[in-house]
């Protein structure tokens, strides 16, 4: 492919939602994410310049494994035309890990197997400052990847960078050293101009130590009020404080914009590092495993007195003591419901209305579990589902009717539901994999398998990225993870919808990302079925590796909050301060001066003061008092139909049903009536809590709603609704999936369960007309994949084994077959698996897996020695070798060929040769990169170099290995699978499978398994003529 060159100037740099305001500069230039298994890895570029400064950034992206990173060939063009190495200028600071004319470990600079002498070699996180001579107008560079970081062993690694260029210094990358010392005992605090902030907002310290100490998480009641949640006892440090950890109060007294009162709430010998503190009235919820603490503040005097007030353990039977996966804080939902999220340490616990809980998995963490996370592995819970890994739930206040609305989650350490009723979430990984994500009810992210039995890796497929593997994203039945963005350790999260910042900041979703020092921001915006996410850093240390954002809110005077555990370093093994410090940050607009309306809960202009607050729990005080005050707050709540603020006005939506049969009317004919999608969804989900039967609530939309969006949400209604009353609905619901609607396809496939999806099935096949199987549209193929009826296993074999169909749509039906949890699913994949070529491959390596997981019981190995595809005792191997060039190419230079005049007829018979390793005019071999549109994409250019010099460039995932075994034999191919056993491909297809002990080595092989022009006896005109065979082919079929 040829390299794109991009020229930028200024003001083209990158586009942001509207609405992002992006902390510090904006850069010149800003790559696109590169990775070590991306087909191109080095990118020309060129930026325009209009200042002297020269700052040269290579992010890891959150990754900074293996991310060997080079700037190549770096030039500096000057006013009078005349180019200047930038290697032979002084640079005024860098990190210390850069390099000239060297990778950063000291040897040639390589990309691609190319050796490069000219440039800057570093590694991600790097940072280089240039002061540049006057007249410079233009910087122009090659960006790329080395190979040395690249590839190692002849595999990929999980390298991925991103190059940026500015011409102002960029936020986060100050190379000035921090100056605390760990060892102190004193309190130290990061100054807030250290901290950058969009310019229209303003950065000031709110409270710092030591009025409180180690903050893991805090809230505000609706006087203000910040309270806090210490975790000075956290995981190694766990007999600190051996009278136990604390929640402390804080509060502005004067109201200057600094707290100037501190006082201890209660000390519990308990509390160990406690990781959630939710305020609602009087009630104080602490999340404390294995607990859900309540206490109440019976005398309101804000300090709890057991003589006095009162404490239960409101649910319990949690794992993950002194843990970081374990239970988080609770948020109220704008539905009246409390919020609750754990991690995948485990957990078994009733709700008080009876219901049982098992929630297990592959880990066991934390100090006395009172569950065994991998005993429960797989157990149905009394709901009827089997619920796996972290998790996320919703209840009443009162620990009844608790519903499980997500699962597979890692350490999902936060969540937040916004006014909408949508649930925002992040989760915390040691690999490269956390993520944020909006979290679909009941969605499941994968990271144990479904059944909780086995992790990730044990299913991870071969060249499968660890983000894409981690999250199970290419498997039925999964969540779209959203932002999945590398390394880090996320911890708070928060939704700003109204307060004292500018309007344009209204639906702003905030992610604490305390590994790499910011305050992530996003806009989340419907598109589909779905919420999309597109990052960026809103609030963001200048350079400082102290700061550490723990916590995220809005507070009850309209501003946002951030509360900083300060340190060198994060997570329970790199807890280092001994000063226990920490910071609570205001972010405002400049000058804001907090106004907080006084409101008696127990007035219906007081109630509705507090249902339109910015803070969250303060809005449930509201919710509550004007659902018992029912029909008669109808006309206030009403009025909120009518705010500026489309937050607020579906705050109204939610409870106006719960008030009364007139408040039910105006939100069902919101449903029906309203021009907007927004209001739509909302009022959907609005009418189902206040406990509309399900089947004639769908019934209203399922076939005229024009939203995506809306139809997603009356999918997940009917999940649990009885299979014969639903059928219809799911029909019509169903029909309109489009293929690249994964969301969509999720809810409808969550809708389904406990359908006849065999006859569910055969209605939508009917409204379709695809009776022959190889004519089936994507979308029809995505929805067997999904639903997996025995109907259409039959099917499925037929799509595998057409050779007309793509190689992409005959391997989904080797993969939907493959996720079967029927034995009447293992006969077809094998009679696919005796088949040559990447269909038979592909199969063969499934059932190979399928052996030791998912079909073990059905005997997979047996049946693979039955049909003579696998006898580890008696299978043989042939030696495969594919000859390297010898000698210089007697072929004309590329320029010369492109000159003659190709012969299309005499390039039909020529690409004969071709059909045996690539697929072209509907025939062929899927085992090299199809020649079907490659020209069009490539160019002449390309395909005549590919020709003449396979090696010069190897597509990306075809790079071959050079497999040695123990008695000699020598193998060329693709490696499908190194896991025991070791699956190859070889030339024309040829598939051996071969036990791991026999083999001596897997190496790369260093250049093209594909044979050139010249060893397929072609000369220059042949050349020709096959191109022009392959440019007269139509579109579709070339």
């Amino acid at each position: 492919m040829k390299a794109l060159i991009v020229t930028l100037i200024l003001c083209a740099g990158i586009l942001h939602d509207s609405h992002a305001q992006v902390t510090g500069p904006e850069p010149l230039y800003k790559s696109r994410l590169l990775k070590s298994g991306d087909e191109e890895r080095l990118i020309p570029i060129e930026v325009a310049l209009k200042r002297r400064d020269l700052y040269l950034i290579v992010s890891s992206d959150g990754n900074a494994s293996h991310d060997w990173s080079s700037w190549i060939e770096p030039e500096i063009i000057m006013k009078d035309g005349t180019t200047l190495d930038l290697t032979t200028l002084r640079w005024r600071t860098a990190s210390n890990q850069v390099k000239r004319g060297q990778n950063y470990r000291g040897g040639p600079m390589m990309v691609a197997g190319k050796e490069y002498t000219t440039g800057l070699g570093t590694h991600a996180e790097s940072f280089i400052w240039f002061r540049l001579p006057k007249g410079s107008t233009t910087f122009r560079a090659k960006i790329a990847l080395d190979d040395g970081g690249a590839l190692r062993d002849g595999a990929l690694t999980p390298a991925s960078v991103r190059f940026l260029v500015y011409d102002r210094e960029p936020v986060g990358y100050d190379m000035t050293n921090d100056n605390f010392n760990l060892k102190s005992r004193d309190p130290q605090s990061l100054p807030a101009d250290q901290i950058a902030v969009p310019d229209d907002l303003e950065v000031t310290t709110w409270a710092t130590s030591p009025m409180f100490f180690n903050p893991t998480n805090m809230d505000t009641d609706a006087e203000g009020r910040i309270w806090v949640a210490e975790g000075v006892n956290y995981r190694k440090n766990k007999n600190r404080r051996p009278e136990g950890d604390r929640i402390v109060v804080l509060e502005d007294t004067d109201q200057d914009g600094k707290a100037d009162s501190s006082h201890v709430f209660v000390q519990d010998p308990e509390l160990v590092a406690p990781l959630g503190i939710s305020v609602f009235g009087n009630e104080i919820v602490v999340a404390q495993p294995p607990h859900l603490i309540v206490y109440t503040d019976v005398d309101g005097d804000l300090k709890f007195d057991p003589k006095v007030d009162k404490r239960e353990n409101r649910l319990t039977g949690f794992n993950g003591k002194n843990h970081d996966h374990s239970l988080h804080a609770v948020v109220s939902g704008p539905d009246g419901k409390w919020y609750f999220n754990q991690g995948n340490c485990g957990a078994q616990f009733k709700s008080n209305d009876g219901h049982e809980f098992f929630i297990g998995g592959q880990y066991n963490g934390g100090e006395n579990p009172v569950a065994d996370s991998f005993a429960i592995a797989g157990k149905r819970s009394t709901d009827g589902h089997v619920w796996v890994g972290g998790f996320a739930a919703k209840m009443n206040p009162d620990g009844t009717k608790v519903s499980i609305i997500g699962h597979g989650f890692r350490n999902s350490y936060e969540h937040t539901v916004t006014s909408f009723g949508d649930v925002f979430q992040n989760d915390n990984d040691d690999p490269p994999a956390c993520r944020t994500t909006w979290l679909m009810e009941g969605g499941f992210l994968g990271f144990f398998s479904p059944d909780g039995k086995r992790g990730w890796k044990a299913d991870q497929r071969p060249g499968q990225s660890i983000p894409e593997a981690q999250w199970r994203q290419a498997d039925p039945g999964v969540l779209p993870a959203g932002d999945i963005y590398g390394g880090g350790s996320p911890t708070g999260i928060g939704f700003y919808e109204n307060g004292a910042l500018p309007p344009k900041y209204s639906g702003l979703l905030m992610s604490c990302e305390a590994g790499r020092k910011v305050v992530f921001g996003y806009f989340p915006k419907l598109e589909g079925a779905a919420n999309t996410l597109e990052r960026f850093d809103f609030i963001k240390s200048k350079g400082s590796n102290f700061f550490r954002p723990s916590d995220v809110m809005v507070g009850a005077d309209g501003a946002i909050y951030v509360a900083d555990w300060f340190d060198s370093g994060v997570g329970g093994h790199n807890d280092n301060d001994e000063s226990l410090s920490g910071t609570i940050y205001r972010i405002a607009p400049k000058g804001f001066k907090p106004k907080i309306p006084k409101a008696d809960p127990n007035t219906i202009e007081g109630a509705i003061t507090l249902l339109s607050s910015p803070a969250q729990n303060v809005r449930f005080i509201g919710f509550q008092n004007l659902k018992a005050m029912g029909e008669k707050a109808i006309p206030a709540v009403s009025q909120l139909l009518n705010h500026p603020n489309k937050y607020v006005q579906a705050r109204a939506v939610w409870l106006l049903p719960l008030l009364g049969n007139e408040g039910f009317k105006i939100v069902n004919t919101m449903l029906v009536n309203s021009p907007d999608e927004e209001k739509r969804l909302i009022a959907f989900r609005s009418l189902r809590n206040a406990g509309q039967a399900i089947v004639p609530l769908v019934s209203m939309i399922a076939e005229k709603e024009p939203s995506a969006a809306v139809r997603r949400e009356a999918a997940l209604a009917l999940r649990d609704v009885p299979a014969e009353r639903k059928h219809t609905l799911l029909v019509s619901l169903m029909k309109k999936y489009e293929a690249d609607d994964r969301t969509y396809l999720e809810a409808c496939g969550m809708g389904a369960q406990g359908a006849d999806t065999d006859q569910l099935w055969k209605d939508l096949k009917k409204t379709t007309s695809f009776e022959d199987p190889t004519k089936w549209s994507e979308a029809f193929a995505r929805i067997t994949w999904r639903l997996r009826p025995l109907a259409a296993i039959k099917d499925l074999l037929k799509r595998a084994r057409e050779q007309t169909l793509s190689l992409s749509a005959r391997l989904l039906a080797i993969e939907t077959l493959a996720f079967y949890d029927d034995p009447l699913a293992l006969p077809p994949l094998l009679r696919a698996a005796s088949n040559n070529g990447p269909v038979g491959a592909e199969a063969t390596r499934w059932l190979i897996h399928l052996g030791n997981t998912r079909w073990r019981k059905y005997g997979v190995y047996d049946a693979l020695k039955k049909a003579a595809i696998y006898d580890p005792d008696q299978i043989k191997i042939t030696g495969i070798v594919v000859p390297a060039v010898e000698g210089k190419s007697k072929m004309p230079p590329i320029s010369e060929i492109l000159k003659l005049k190709g012969d299309a007829e005499k390039g039909k018979i020529t690409a004969a040769r071709c059909i045996m390793c690539h697929r072209v005019g509907g025939l062929g071999i899927d085992y090299g990169p199809s020649l079907e549109g490659w020209i069009q994409n490539q160019g002449n250019e390309k395909f005549v170099q590919s020709l003449i010099d396979p090696s010069s460039e190897i597509a990306h995932g075809y790079s071959g290995s050079r497999i040695q075994l123990k008695d000699g034999i020598e193998i060329h191919g693709l490696t499908l699978s190194a896991k025991n056993p070791l699956i190859v491909q070889s030339q024309g297809g040829i598939v051996q499978v071969i036990p791991s002990g026999r083999v001596e080595s897997v190496e790369s092989l260093g250049r093209s398994l594909m044979l050139s022009a010249e060893q397929l006896g072609m000369k220059a005109q042949d050349v020709m003529d096959v191109l022009a065979y392959l440019r007269s082919l139509p579109e579709e079929a070339q």
